[in-house]
């Protein structure tokens, strides 16, 4: 496993996290919300991706196609 991408979504999670923490601070609760959402759809794209990458490898491994 590459493990850009586990810093990929771990950097994705932080910058996701500071930022919802700095908008209830100041009282935009509704948009922190809207951010935390947005951080997880980013998050689950990208696992998306590498699970269609995976489903390939297996694909010409196993000589589907």
């Amino acid at each position: 496993m590459e493990i850009d991408a586990i810093f990929k979504i771990a950097g994705v999670g932080i910058l996701t996290a500071i930022i919802n923490v700095i908008l209830k601070k100041s009282d935009k609760d509704e948009i922190a919300t809207f951010v935390t959402l947005a951080g997880l759809i980013i998050v689950l794209v990208m696992i998306l991706d590498m699970l269609g990458g995976l489903f390939d490898s297996l694909r010409s491994l196993l000589n589907l196609y």
